[in-house]
């Protein structure tokens, strides 16, 4: 378990691999999170989680503290009542990274930029950060998503991706 960033797109997986920043990644999810994204947005093609190594916490937590880093999920995990062996598993998971950024904020610069450009290019597109491993068809995602111009992302860097709210960029 740790942060995902899930991005439901009206491009195809490659198109969005071809605009990705260095260090990010992006794999398509499974049938029941297609179904979950496109839920939540129905002109979406593809349904992608957008990595940076295994996992999506360096737009969450500062690797460059990895006791706190590792802390904090570990609480995280915990609250959420997981055993011992499975917060080792998820923390063997996050250590799995990779290209890394210098900071937090390094990472957030990087995806927003991609977000904007992402809306400019191919139009409204989902986003939605969640903790854990849990398919997106087993959460409560009732809320309607917010909307959001690409440029209220470039003037909040580090603001306009809230946990378990999914958020539609706009041009």
């Amino acid at each position: 378990m740790c942060y995902f960033l899930f991005a439901a797109s009206p491009l195809t997986l490659s198109e969005v691999r071809s605009m990705l920043p260095p260090g990010f990644s992006a794999d398509l999810v499974g049938p029941a999170d297609q179904a979950a994204l496109r839920t939540l947005y129905p002109a979406a093609r593809t349904g992608v989680l957008l990595l940076l190594g295994a996992c999506s916490c360096d737009l969450v937590v500062a690797r460059s503290d990895a006791r706190e880093a590792e802390r904090h999920l570990r609480t995280r995990h915990l609250d959420a009542g997981r055993s011992r062996v499975e917060v080792i598993a998820a923390l063997e998971n996050h250590r799995r990274r990779g290209a890394g950024f210098a900071s937090v904020d390094a990472a957030r610069v990087a995806l927003a930029g991609f977000v904007a450009e992402h809306a400019r290019n191919a139009g409204p597109t989902l986003y939605l950060l969640c903790f854990g491993s849990a398919p997106l068809d087993r959460r409560t995602l009732a809320r309607p998503p917010a909307q959001l111009p690409q440029r209220g992302v470039l003037a909040n860097v580090g603001g306009w991706l809230v946990e378990d709210r999914p958020t539609l960029v706009v041009p």
